[in-house]
């Protein structure tokens, strides 16, 4: 039978006189047999190591050290796995963070507060993971804390920007006023209000919507592994460009399968799995261009710790970090947390959560009153990157104007961001000579 928790303990030597039982253990939940679990394990190792070195975390008087605690969750696969690896290791530790597949999590968060353990999720999206808990039933809920990604609600602001500079593209660059899209959408809970949004906001005009044409929705599994038939669909409908709502294995295929056909249509959105550096070997190559949200990129100084983190993470690793990794943010914001309360008792530790004010790999990471994070400029935007010469490059934001009524001259970008590129075969076939 599959070994549902693995119990690899990473016990990092500490420093500054640390005694052995002076330990706290966190539990990094997550499916570690694929990338985003063993995501989450690499940003955790990586802050651990680095908060050990510098002599552990100082609670009041007493010096502890981090270890780590692997709990492969299974969670792509199976809830019932995802449930029983945390039933078997929740009393063994102080924290949690990770957790990928918004179903798995809603339960694992369950066993998480029954026990009084705080949670900090670092890989599922759906807002009701703390809408309607949190804010609901504080006393319950109050132990659950989101730091990767962004709320689905604001993912889908997100990835709707970068539809936006996508649609921009289209119109300047071949003079295509109303841009037909096409949603390709994995048949998830999470997707299932970004789709519904998305579909009202296409064709909503500006500044509200898009003013673009939407041709249709196309839902297949997240663990298809072919696309060809909904891609062939979409060709039919005549779209411009591909909406993409893709956080599981279905995205390689898509990816693959876009590129194979060459079908003339832009695709971004979401495709989580184009935010790895095996993207294009994983396409065979076929993946170039594909855009989709993320929220690491090479060279792009999103803050002063994030090009040093992803050179370190790549150093180490061997390739970008996933925005599971974020469990590293999450292991300083526990740092910070538990040496603002002097305790580790578990109220005084979520109190000092809930006052986060964290520059982190990310941005500028603090809770609201549901405990997600602020999303906007200056806090935690998110990046749109796109496959060209072979890396994944971000292209927003770039020139984003947040609030052009109130704000008309306040533009917002980081450096390091290129320009969106029209993939090749997309812009001959729409070319005006070719009408």
């Amino acid at each position: 039978m599959r070994t549902l928790v693995c119990f690899l303990a990473l016990v990092l030597t500490a420093f500054g006189g640390v005694a052995a039982s002076d330990v706290i253990r966190i539990g990094v939940v997550g499916p570690m047999t694929a990338m985003q679990g063993q995501h989450h394990w690499h940003g955790a190792v990586m802050a651990a190591e680095e908060i050990n070195q510098a002599g552990g975390i100082v609670a009041g008087e007493r010096s502890y050290t981090i270890e780590l605690i692997q709990v492969d969750s299974n969670e792509m696969v199976s809830v019932t796995d995802a449930v029983s690896a945390v039933e078997r290791v929740v009393g063994r530790v102080h924290f949690l963070v990770g957790g990928f597949r918004t179903e798995a999590v809603m339960a694992m968060t369950e066993v998480a507060v029954e026990h009084g353990v705080p949670f900090l999720i670092a890989g599922a999206a759906a807002d009701a993971l703390l809408a309607g808990r949190v804010d609901a039933d504080y006393d319950e809920y109050k132990y659950l804390f989101r730091v990767a990604p962004v709320r689905s609600s604001d993912l889908a602001k997100l990835s709707i920007l970068l539809l936006i500079d996508v649609v921009q593209r289209f119109r300047e660059d071949l003079g295509i006023a109303v841009p037909r899209v096409a949603v390709v959408a994995e048949r998830l809970e999470w997707a299932d209000p970004l789709v519904r949004q998305v579909e009202q906001l296409i064709a909503a005009p500006p500044p509200q919507g898009l003013g673009a044409e939407w041709v249709g929705t196309w839902r297949p599994s997240a663990r298809a592994e072919s696309v060809s038939s909904e891609l062939t669909a979409v060709e039919r409908a005549d779209a411009h460009i591909i909406y993409t709502a893709l956080s599981g294995p279905v995205g390689v295929p898509f990816g693959r399968d876009w590129g194979r056909l060459e079908v003339p249509a832009a695709a971004v959105g979401i495709n989580v799995e184009a935010q790895s550096d095996k993207w294009l070997d994983a396409t065979g190559g076929f993946g170039a261009y594909a855009a989709t949200a993320d929220i690491y990129a090479r060279e792009v100084a999103v803050t002063e710790r994030a090009i040093p983190f992803v050179e370190g993470f790549i150093d180490r690793v061997g390739e970008l970090p996933l925005y599971t990794a974020a469990t590293y943010d999450g292991l300083y914001i526990l740092k910070a947390a538990v040496e603002r309360a002097g305790t580790l008792a578990v109220d005084a530790v979520v109190g000092a959560l809930e006052e986060t004010d964290h520059v982190g790999t990310i941005g500028r990471m603090v809770f609201d009153e549901k405990h997600d994070l602020i999303w906007g400029p200056q806090y935690v935007t998110g990046l749109g990157v796109q496959w060209l010469d072979g890396e994944a490059l971000a292209f927003w934001p770039k020139n984003w104007r947040p609030d052009p009524v109130n704000l008309p001259d306040f533009e917002f970008g980081y450096p390091g961001a290129v320009p969106y590129q029209i993939p090749p075969w997309v812009l001959e076939h729409w070319a005006p000579e070719n009408d």
